[in-house]
């Protein structure tokens, strides 16, 4: 009896083990996923807003109340109703994958994430437009530290936070309102609470989304398809978290051009 005792110790210790290495894994790969698209992202907007600005006038095609003069492209881009096609490919590409993620291979999933990731860096180019590239830098890291720090108190906290979803995706749903209501209001003082309340809003989904991922691990852990296309999926929700930290806090501190 005691044998057999110690046996059942020994066996569901050796399986706390592999869920402990599988869960750093599988983690790791959300955190690495996540990294390489802001990573992406931050690279193409650059990229795409060198080639959309000029300080050539003889190569200015347009110029915005700041002074800054626009190529061909920057033109195109910011200035006709092709901007409004950039600003929503994005958007169009979560409500894609949210979707349709179970029922794609890991291979696409992988290419939708990278595609989004590209879209994202696009439409985010503007803020250089908008803001120093010092400012854009500094916020950058400042957010990287926040997220970090949320993200790991979300991975390590014995505290259930599932009772957070429900609230914060209100509080989601109430900031694309107010966003959408101020397009028309161009009201400074409702920009300021809406970046406010989105700050707040994205920082708790971090540890909440953080927590979701870390637990959902143990019910696709025996698939390895689903892991890999979990890892992904997670990823996504880590970076919009992160995306949307770093553009609220932008609006509340970034320094305008």
């Amino acid at each position: 009896m005691a044998q057999n005792r110690y046996a059942q110790y020994g066996t569901a210790a050796r399986a706390g083990a592999a869920v402990d290495e599988g869960l750093r894994a599988y983690m790791l790969g959300v955190y690495n996923y996540m990294a390489a698209g802001v990573a992406l992202t931050g690279i193409i907007a650059y990229f795409v807003s060198s080639l959309a600005t000029t300080t050539d006038p003889s190569l200015a095609m347009a110029q915005l109340a700041n002074g800054v003069m626009l190529t061909q492209l920057g033109s195109t881009l910011y200035s006709s109703p092709l901007r409004w096609v950039v600003m929503l490919a994005p958007l169009g590409f979560v409500l894609f994958m949210s979707f349709r993620a179970q029922k794609m291979s890991v291979g696409a999933t992988q290419i939708c994430f990278w595609l989004f990731a590209g879209l994202m860096g696009l439409s985010l180019s503007s803020i250089f437009l908008i803001f120093t590239g010092q400012s854009i830098t500094q916020i950058f890291f400042i957010t990287a530290g926040a997220f970090a720090g949320l993200s790991l108190w979300g991975y390590t906290t014995k505290k259930d936070l599932s009772g957070w979803g429900s609230f914060l995706i209100m509080g989601v749903v109430g900031i694309i309102i107010a966003a959408l209501v101020n397009l028309f209001l161009q009201s400074g003082a409702l920009q300021f609470a809406i970046s406010v309340i989105g700050l707040l809003v994205f920082a708790g989904l971090t540890a909440y989304d953080t927590q979701r991922i870390k637990d959902g691990y143990l019910l696709v852990r025996n698939d390895a398809t689903m892991v890999a296309k979990s890892a992904i999926m997670g990823a996504l929700s880590l970076y919009l978290d992160f995306i949307n930290m770093f553009l609220f806090m932008l609006q509340l501190f970034g320094n305008r051009q």
